[in-house]
């Protein structure tokens, strides 16, 4: 991981509310059926050249409270009537790489991402303002935290 300042970023895609202990009950999780939605209606559409990300954002507190999760792209001509556009918070971010099969390579990172903000050799604070996984290639993955310098 690393410190780096990221700019904004306006992208566009399909949003829903959330938690992570909605996340954690298979009754209630909700992130999976997004991004088989966005495959759906995006996946045949992207280029070779679209960046896919997933956003973070409008965080009601902190890791306990709910969140909007935006399954999205920088391909701003995709957008319709259904779509959201969200733009990133310029900062400083932790950005955090991992690899593998998708999507246990995600869900090992943010296991990874959870354990470093939970322990006593953390450095920073999350900002809680947007943080966002950017999907490098079919099995790379990078996710920026926001953080307090």
């Amino acid at each position: 991981m690393q410190i780096q300042q990221l700019p904004s970023k306006t992208l566009t895609g399909i949003k829903i509310r959330t938690s992570n202990a909605d996340e954690m009950n298979s009754g209630t999780a909700q992130i999976t059926e997004l991004w088989e939605k966005f495959s759906h209606k995006h996946g045949q559409k992207l280029t070779t050249n679209s960046k896919v990300y997933g956003v973070y954002t409008n965080y009601e507190s902190d890791v306990s409270g709910e969140f909007d999760v935006i399954a999205c792209c920088d391909d701003l001509s995709l957008a319709d009537k259904h779509s959201v556009k969200v733009t990133t918070v310029a900062g400083s971010y932790l950005v955090f790489k991992g690899e593998g099969e998708m999507p246990d390579a995600v869900i090992d990172l943010w296991g990874e991402i959870w354990q470093y903000f939970s322990s006593d050799e953390c450095r920073y604070t999350r900002t809680y303002s947007s943080d966002y996984e950017y999907y490098k290639s079919s099995n790379q993955i990078e996710i920026a935290i926001a953080v307090k310098e």
